[in-house]
């Protein structure tokens, strides 16, 4: 599908209405050195970009029984353990203190079994079909900014501005506007009505986790107004750090705000999911100590560790699959692409021949999360020489996609960029399950999220500057 053909006068209208809608919508963020009064509109495309429906509704056929799966997973301690205790140590600065924290945190007392996933799964098409890219566990972004950027497309399209003639260009039903904002709230209540029934409460806040000077405190902010529209449910704003300063635990292990005297019935992470994250000691105490709160966190320690990078390579096995999923796992598995560990294992031996003889292949990925952190093609080999033999066992190796090229044109403070795109589609979902039991409570898809960045860049991160929030064009 071609992009609409303007005139230069065109397209500067086109581009203007965009600014307004954006920033008359919330479909903002905060530039790098910003001042709170001064946001700019979010880096987005200026078409939709095509993607196959078929394709489209699987992604959303197969999110609930991907939720499923990193439930059981989280939940077989047993299991986890054992990879986590192999592994761990290979990313011991993050992933390691993460596995720690879960220990000193049963140690003292973990009081709350329930825990809230809130999940992206994301892939990109493979010869029309979607592959996994990765399985996010935490603090998953571009809920709130991607029913934006649909409403966005939707609206220049039905106000005639991608032609000449004032009509649409696109057919109407082809331009869907994802309903995460609502959804992804949605999830969040699940967790707030269960703990007030379970706890016989009422009037209980979502504690929002977040990072020091956030520049994509918009996404967040449009989650937290959904919540409190269609729920009725305050949400307050902490980083990790505050925690200390600004709550206070009762004997009973129930988590309340010092200013309000509010209790907390979700702790909603919108960080932590990065080594920079936590600055100081105390900053890994705070998290343990929110752990061994009554509050029901989104997610759990457990939660978020089931999400490493190795798990994911593990899971593609189907006999590991099928130990957690009893039902047909071949819609899941038909998302995967080769992932190998570079251990001592033969599939490892395999792992590390390919990375050095055909590295153009693959990808390498830590187990980290955020922009900025894998290892593309020919620099694979000269990287792996850089460390330590013993240290690559931190790593995946996994076999790259080749998504198709589609011609859009990025926006990105007030410049219009015209290139090449390749796109990545993520689908939100949302789970309130039993950790001691694997007793699912609420299983529920959430919407999804396209993001598009040039061609030539390996990575796609919004916040990060790489990529842009992108909406879809059903073919």
């Amino acid at each position: 599908m071609s992009i609409p053909q303007l005139s230069q006068v065109q397209e500067d209208d086109l581009v203007h209405a965009l600014h307004h809608y954006a920033l008359s919508n919330g479909l903002v963020m905060y530039p790098v050195g910003f001042k709170p009064h001064s946001p700019v509109a979010a880096p987005v495309t200026l078409y939709p970009t095509p993607f196959p429906q078929q394709a489209f509704e699987k992604a959303q056929m197969v999110q609930e029984k991907f939720n499923e799966l990193y439930a059981k997973v989280s939940s077989d301690v047993e299991w986890l353990s054992a990879v986590l205790d192999s592994f761990a140590q290979f990313d011991a600065g993050f992933t390691g203190k993460l596995w720690e924290s879960y220990k000193k945190a049963k140690e003292i007392g973990i009081k709350q079994n329930v825990s809230l996933g809130v999940f992206r799964s994301d892939y990109m098409l493979d010869h029309d079909q979607i592959k996994q890219v990765e399985f996010n566990t935490v603090s998953v972004s571009f809920g709130g900014l991607s029913s934006k950027v649909g409403d966005l497309h939707k609206y220049l399209n039905d106000s005639g501005y991608y032609t000449s003639s004032a009509s649409r260009f696109y057919p109407d039903e082809t331009i869907p506007v994802s309903e995460s904002s609502v959804k992804l709230a949605d999830g969040l209540a699940d967790g707030v009505k269960h703990y007030n029934k379970s706890q016989g409460t009422k009037d209980t806040v979502v504690l929002v986790i977040v990072q020091e000077g956030e520049r994509n405190v918009f996404d967040q902010r449009h989650l937290e107004y959904s919540l409190l529209k269609n729920h009725g449910i305050v949400s307050r704003r902490i980083t990790l750090h505050e925690l200390t300063d600004k709550t206070r635990v009762g004997h009973d292990r129930r988590l309340f705000l010092n200013s309000t005297d509010e209790e907390v019935s979700v702790v909603y992470f919108r960080s932590g999911y990065a080594p920079t994250d936590f600055k100081t000691d105390q900053d890994w105490t705070n998290r343990v100590t929110l752990e061994t709160t009554l509050a029901i966190k989104a997610p759990s320690l457990l939660t978020q560790l089931s999400g490493a990078k190795k798990i994911q390579q593990i899971l593609t096995d189907e006999k590991v699959l099928s130990r957690f999923i009893k039902s047909d796992v071949s819609e899941l598995v038909s998302t995967f692409v080769k992932i190998y560990p570079l251990d001592g294992s033969d599939l490892g031996k395999e792992a590390k021949r390919l990375a050095f003889e055909s590295p153009e292949e693959y990808v390498l990925k830590p187990q980290r999360e955020g922009g900025g952190n894998n290892i593309y093609k020919e620099d694979i080999p000269g990287f792996l020489r850089s460390i330590p033999e013993d240290e690559w066992q931190g790593y995946i190796l996994m076999q790259l996609i080749h998504p198709p090229l589609n011609k859009n044109k990025l926006v990105r403070e007030g410049e219009v960029f015209t290139d090449e795109i390749v796109s990545e589609l993520g689908r939100f979902g949302t789970i309130l399950f039993d950790q001691s039991t694997g007793e699912v409570i609420k299983n529920s898809d959430a919407g999804w999220l396209l993001r598009s960045k040039f061609s030539n860049s390996n990575e796609g991160g919004v916040a990060a500057g790489f990529g842009c929030v992108d909406g879809v064009v059903l073919q």
